[in-house]
C-alpha cells in the first residue's frame, strides 16, 4: 500500500476507535468535557455540549426481574390460523405491559411440544404478584349464543348426574349459552357511556370489519334470542336481540359502578385477549443476585482479555502485540455496536462475546504461523505479511462461517437464552474478522521499510 493510503485508513480507524469509546464510555469523555468547559471554554464565552450517555441494555439475569410463561388454549383456533393468532396475542400483552410503563418488556412466542406459549420478561419488576396482576387484568372478551332448550336439559343432566357420583368437575360446561367465533380477536376499541334512560354506566364496543360481519350475521341468527357477553368467563350481559345489528357496534351494560365501568374499558383498550391464556412458570430475579452475576461476567471477559494478552505477547512477540491492539479495538467496537443496535446482553450473551474474542485471536494465530513458515523460506517482510494473510484467510473464512452457520440455526431455533449467546457470538465473529483481517495488517503494513522490519526476532 501506498503511505498516503496506510495514512488515510490509520486516521480512519483512529477516529472510529475513538467514537467506539465515546459511545462506550460517555460518563468517562463528561467528566474531560465539564473540566474543559469549566477550565477553559467558559472562560472564553463557549462550551462544549456533553455525550449523550446511554446504558448499556441487560436481560433479567443480570438487572432483575421477573420471567412469566403463558400457555395459549388454541382448542378453539384452525391450525391454519394459530400462528397469526399467537402473533395477535404477543402484540395485545406488549401493548398491555406497555400500558402499564414497563421499560423495554421482552414478549415473544415459543413452541414447547407442541403447545403454544408466550414467554414475558419484564425488567425492574421484582414482584410475581405485581407482574401476574398487571397481564391477568387483561380480558378475555367473548360474545356466546343461546343454547336450544333440549342442549340446555341436556347439559343440566349431564352436570347433575356428575355431581351425584361425586365427581368433581373442572371448568364444566356452559349450559345455558355456547361460544361463537366473536372474541376479543375482533376487538376495535372501546368506550365509556351512559344510559339515557336510567343514567347507569355502560360500555360501548367497536369491532373491525371483520368483527363487524361475524356480529350482524350473529345477531341476525339469533333474533328473540338472547346473546351473552362474556369477559373472562364471567357473564357480563345477555339482552335480548330485537333485529340484526349491522355497522360493528355493541354495548355491555349491567350493574356497573362508574369505577368499574372506566377499569373495564381501560383493560379492554389495553388489549382483549384473542385466546384465553393460563400461567404456568414464574422466575424472579433479584437486583442483589443479578448485580453479582453482571460483576462476574466483566470479571470474567477482563481475565480472559488479559490471560489472551499475555499469552500473544510473550508468544508471539511484537506480532503479539499488534493483535493485542486489534483486539483492544475489536472490543470497543463490539461493545459500541451492543450499545447501538441496542442488544439486550445475559449471562449467555456475554459468554457468546467472550467466546468471539477467542475466535478473534484464533484468527491472528493462524495468520502469524503462516508468517513463520514463509520467513524461514527467507522471503522478504512485505511478502511475509501478504503471504501470511492471503494463505491464512481461507481457513479463518472457513471456520468462522462454519461457526456463524451454527449460530444462526441456534438463534432461528432455540430459546430466548441460547438466541442471546447466538446473537453475540454471530456479531462477534463478523467484528472479529474485520478486525483481524483489516487493523491487524494495516499495523504491520505500517512496518513495512522501516528499520524494525530487519529485526527477525521481534516478529518470531
Amino acid at each position: 500500500m501506498k503511505k498516503k493510503t496506510l495514512s488515510l485508513l490509520l486516521g480512519g480507524i483512529i477516529v472510529l476507535t475513538l467514537f467506539c469509546a465515546v459511545v462506550v464510555f460517555p460518563a468517562f469523555f463528561n467528566k474531560g468535557i465539564n473540566f474543559f468547559n469549566a477550565k477553559i471554554a467558559k472562560p472564553m464565552g463557549f462550551s462544549l455540549p456533553l455525550v449523550p450517555e446511554k446504558n448499556f441494555k441487560l436481560g433479567l439475569d443480570l438487572q432483575g426481574g421477573t420471567r412469566l410463561i403463558y400457555e395459549a388454549d388454541l382448542s378453539g383456533i384452525e391450525d391454519k390460523e394459530k400462528g397469526e393468532t399467537m402473533q395477535g396475542l404477543r402484540d395485545v400483552i406488549e401493548r398491555r405491559v406497555n400500558y402499564f410503563g414497563v421499560r423495554e418488556p421482552l414478549v415473544q412466542v415459543e413452541e414447547r411440544a407442541g403447545h403454544q406459549r408466550l414467554v414475558v420478561e419484564l425488567a425492574g419488576i421484582k414482584s410475581v404478584e405485581e407482574a401476574i396482576k398487571m397481564i391477568g387484568e387483561t380480558p378475555f372478551l367473548e360474545f356466546r349464543e343461546e343454547r336450544e332448550k333440549a342442549e340446555q336439559e341436556q347439559i343440566l343432566k349431564q352436570l347433575e348426574e356428575a355431581k351425584a357420583k361425586g365427581a368433581i368437575i373442572v371448568n364444566p360446561e356452559d349450559p345455558y349459552f355456547k361460544p361463537t367465533k366473536l372474541t376479543g380477536k375482533y376487538f376495535k376499541k372501546a368506550q365509556l357511556g351512559f344510559n339515557q334512560t336510567t343514567l347507569e354506566p355502560e360500555v360501548l364496543l367497536e369491532f373491525n370489519s371483520e368483527g363487524a360481519q361475524i356480529f350482524a350475521e350473529l345477531t341476525a341468527k339469533n333474533v328473540g334470542k338472547r346473546l351473552a357477553i362474556y369477559v373472562d368467563n364471567v357473564l357480563i350481559s345477555a339482552p335480548v336481540v330485537r333485529e340484526e345489528i349491522s355497522g360493528g357496534k355493541a354495548q355491555i351494560t349491567g350493574k356497573f359502578t362508574l369505577q368499574e365501568a372506566k377499569e373495564l374499558v381501560r383493560n379492554l383498550n389495553a388489549g382483549a385477549l384473542p385466546v384465553p391464556i393460563r400461567l404456568v412458570s414464574q422466575t424472579t430475579v433479584g437486583p442483589s443476585l443479578g448485580k453479582v452475576s453482571l460483576q462476574k461476567s466483566l470479571k470474567a471477559a477482563l481475565v480472559s482479555f488479559l490471560i489472551i494478552a499475555g499469552f500473544m505477547i510473550g508468544y508471539y512477540r511484537f506480532s503479539g502485540f499488534l493483535a493485542v491492539l486489534s483486539l483492544l479495538i475489536y472490543s470497543l467496537l463490539l461493545l459500541a455496536v451492543f450499545k447501538l443496535l441496542p442488544v439486550t446482553l445475559t449471562l449467555a450473551g456475554i459468554g457468546g462475546a467472550i467466546l468471539s474474542m477467542g475466535m478473534a485471536v484464533d484468527a491472528n494465530i493462524l495468520i502469524f504461523e503462516r508468517q513463520k513458515e514463509e520467513r524461514k523460506l527467507g522471503e522478504s517482510f512485505s511478502r511475509i505479511v501478504s503471504i501470511g494473510f492471503s494463505r491464512a484467510w481461507p481457513s479463518i473464512r472457513d471456520s468462522n462461517f462454519t461457526t456463524v452457520l451454527i449460530a444462526l440455526i441456534m438463534f432461528y431455533f432455540g430459546t430466548s437464552f441460547v438466541k442471546g449467546f447466538a446473537l453475540t457470538l454471530t456479531l462477534g465473529i463478523i467484528t472479529s474478522m474485520l478486525t483481524a483481517l483489516l487493523v491487524t495488517r494495516l499495523f504491520f503494513s505500517l512496518f513495512i521499510g522501516t528499520k524494525l522490519e530487519k529485526y527477525p526476532r521481534l516478529w518470531q
